[in-house]
């Protein structure tokens, strides 16, 4: 791992809209803030951000820890995914060993409307099961890396939306598509009619930059696979960028008007 920049304050622990609209908000609100996104590295071209970045993982908590004392943070954001199951429990143990103040930034879960046809699971495996045994025509929005779980189900034919190519075991009758969101409601209607999709798979990310599926997929009477987010540790939480300012400015985060 490359040497901590030092003198960074606040750490975002990003991935998602939400850290990147943060960013942005800090960048404009107090140009020059010492701040830096930290992105897994998941994505092999992610868009620039409003701070400056860096990439790739920090191993384990313990590595974590180190990184936040080389770099002089004095707080954390955790704007990951919410189906990041790892980074969360690492961020919490080395902001507790380090008694640095940590706050989720974190959007609501989608909730299903009375019209909506969802099975609920809590694995990709589940999901896979419950397309049942009759072949289908589905559509997987779960993006690249849980998409070996359906090679179990290889009597189904796939669609699957992904930034970057997949890799590992994959269904024998699978369709990528290579597209960034976000995608609106109008043109996932399109999709899902133009491929005559039967189903989808989702996971639950919450927010509005791919609900337009879940709405397309009501409005089309589809019935939906909805993955249930991993369980994450009892922290701090707010869902909107102004509530994570507020916390920063709080926690005194943030320049003042004669600078820190």
């Amino acid at each position: 791992m490359p040497p901590a920049e030092p003198n960074r304050p606040l750490l975002i622990l990003g991935g998602t809209t939400e850290a990147a609209m943060l960013a942005a908000r800090l960048a404009a609100a107090h140009p020059g803030i010492a701040a830096t996104v930290s992105l897994a590295g998941r994505t092999q071209d992610p868009r620039p951000l409003a701070l400056p970045m860096r990439i790739g993982g920090f191993g384990g908590a313990g590595g974590l820890a180190d990184y936040l004392a080389a770099s002089g943070t004095k707080a954390v954001i955790d704007a990951t995914h919410p189906f990041a199951a790892v980074m969360p429990f690492n961020a919490t143990e080395a902001c507790r060993s380090a008694g640095i103040p940590l706050l989720a930034l974190q959007r609501p879960e989608w909730v299903a409307k009375e019209s909506d046809h969802w099975t609920r699971v809590a694995t990709m495996a589940e999901a896979a099961l419950a397309l049942g045994d009759a072949p289908r025509r589905v559509f997987l929005t779960i993006g690249r890396q849980e998409l070996p779980a359906f090679a179990a189900a290889p009597h189904h034919a796939y669609l699957a939306r992904v930034i970057d190519p997949p890799n590992g075991p994959l269904p024998p009758n699978l369709t990528l598509l290579r597209h960034r969101g976000p995608f609106d409601t109008e043109a996932e209607t399109e999709l899902m009619r133009r491929e005559k999709i039967g189903i989808v798979v989702a996971k639950n990310a919450g927010g509005e930059a791919t609900i337009g599926k879940i709405i397309a997929a009501r409005r089309l009477g589809l019935p939906l696979v909805m993955v249930s987010r991993p369980a994450r540790p009892a922290m701090p939480t707010v869902a909107t960028v102004e509530e994570a300012m507020d916390w920063l400015g709080a926690h005194g985060c943030l320049p003042t008007r004669r600078g820190v």
